[in-house]
């Protein structure tokens, strides 16, 4: 085993991990061959000398009181001081006795047992390596492309070494994929489990599967010029979403949307047509909850706690409550207010002004008569 830490660095370099966290799974796999090899109760510790590009194991037992209870259960451990005496007159209680443990005297019993050990902790490694790059990565866009989809509508999703799980809970209603196709999902997060092992959990439905969407299309978001506060989706139907400008020469609404919608209409398409409503966001609450019931008219807003009450006139009320209620939800949603409303007598509709005179067409061309003498 002369040289055996070459050999471990080499399996750091062709498993891309890092050197250290090979060393640190060599050390576990020693200690456990050794504890296979004796009792599992015994006590080692290694040592490398990266000089020599060597190990050595110690054996190390504990030194207490000559009637301590552990010295019957776990004698392998324990010594007791009188007996510790006898090899160093100078020990005392709680000092270590330590023996060299060499592992090639136990033969090929000892190499197919470290051999083993070893890959088992390497693997580890690799997972946690693994784990820890696309843990940093929760909340980001992940771009993969399907491998199948199986009986319970799971669609298994190919990104980088590891594979992505879109359940269909996190997938838009009535959109269907199949093996082949390159699909845009949000990592939700990153688990183990006894049945997929290593693996991501994906969604196209959470709020932040749209934000990400939009900084991708607009330029002026992935800056931060552009701020989303808030957002909120019934995925597939509709989506509001909460803007601020940080530069006051700049329109939030204006940006996002894009010229004659290419923006938002982009992000749409992605969201299988969901239409998206983006509202300017105020600090002051009121005028925030008016914005975010658009496109309803609303006369004024009360705010007790968190609970908000909207006046509307009745030609309003259906705008404001929308189609199976989904304005009022998103509303809710978007601002963290409870939404209640409240009728009133009257219309939000412009009037005409009957004092207006309406001005009529002529034929009468003297007035510009002197523009071609």
């Amino acid at each position: 085993m002369e040289k055996i830490l070459d050999t471990v660095e080499a399996i750091a370099h062709e498993k891309n991990i890092l050197p250290e966290h090979a060393l640190e799974a060599f050390r576990e796999a020693l200690i456990n061959t050794a504890k296979k090899l004796t009792t599992q109760e015994s006590s080692f510790e290694v040592n490398f000398d990266m000089s020599k590009k060597d190990y050595t194991i110690q054996r190390c037992i504990k030194i207490v009181k000559n009637d301590d209870e552990r010295l019957a259960m776990e004698s392998d451990s324990f010594m007791a001081l009188e007996t510790a005496q006898e090899f160093d007159s100078s020990i005392e209680i709680g000092d270590q006795l330590k023996s060299d443990f060499i592992l090639e005297n136990y033969g090929r019993t000892a190499s197919a047992n470290l051999f083993r050990e070893l890959e088992y902790h390497i693997q580890r490694r690799i997972e946690q390596t693994i784990f820890e790059k696309y843990r940093d990565k929760v909340g980001t866009l992940m771009i993969g492309i399907v491998t199948r989809v199986d009986a319970e509508e799971n669609t298994y999703i190919e990104i980088g070494e590891l594979k992505g799980v879109l359940t269909l809970r996190n997938r838009i209603k009535g959109e269907k994929f199949k093996a082949g196709d390159t699909v845009k999902t949000l990592l939700r997060f990153v688990s183990i489990d006894p049945k997929f092992g290593l693996f991501l959990e994906l969604t196209r439905t959470a709020p932040k599967f749209l934000e990400t969407l939009l900084a991708k299309e607009v330029p002026e978001i992935a800056d931060e010029v552009i701020e989303i506060i808030s957002s909120a989706r019934i995925p597939g139907e509709r989506a509001k979403i909460a803007l601020r400008s940080n530069q006051s020469n700049i329109d939030p609404i204006g940006a996002t949307v894009g010229t004659k919608g290419v923006r938002i209409n982009a992000v749409s398409n992605e969201l299988v047509g969901e239409n998206i409503d983006c509202i300017e966001y105020s600090t002051i609450p009121e005028i925030f909850i008016m914005r975010a019931l658009s496109p309803a008219m609303v006369q004024h807003v009360t705010i007790k706690d968190k609970n908000a009450v909207a006046t509307i006139t009745a030609d309003q009320k259906a705008k404001a409550i929308g189609r199976s209620g989904i304005n009022i939800r998103l509303a809710s949603m978007l601002t963290g207010y409870t939404i209640e409303l409240k009728e009133v007598e009257g219309t939000s509709a412009p009037k005409t002004d009957a004092n207006t005179q309406v001005a009529q067409k002529t034929t009468d061309t003297t007035a510009l008569s002197d523009l071609f003498k």
